[in-house]
């Protein structure tokens, strides 16, 4: 993506007010998750692997983000 604005011969289909403003939030959401794990991966860079005790096997980390999303969804008939 560009920082550059479209060139004025270019016409623009204007989102609605809620459409832009939600938007912009998955935006901002997005924006932080990336700089979270930027920050996670520079402290990784600069001081090493943590220790193996001091982390959550992914097999776990893996069976309690299935069950939020299973929690979000609701159950079919």
């Amino acid at each position: 993506m560009s920082d550059q604005p479209a060139p004025a011969d270019t016409a623009r289909q204007q989102l609605e007010p809620a459409a832009a403003d939600g938007l912009r939030a998955y935006a901002a959401r997005t924006r932080e998750s990336a700089d979270q794990l930027a920050a996670v991966l520079e402290d990784i860079a600069a001081n090493g692997l943590p220790a193996l005790e001091n982390c959550t096997p992914w097999e776990e980390l893996r069976e309690t983000h299935l069950a939020r999303l299973a929690a979000q969804r609701p159950a079919v008939a």
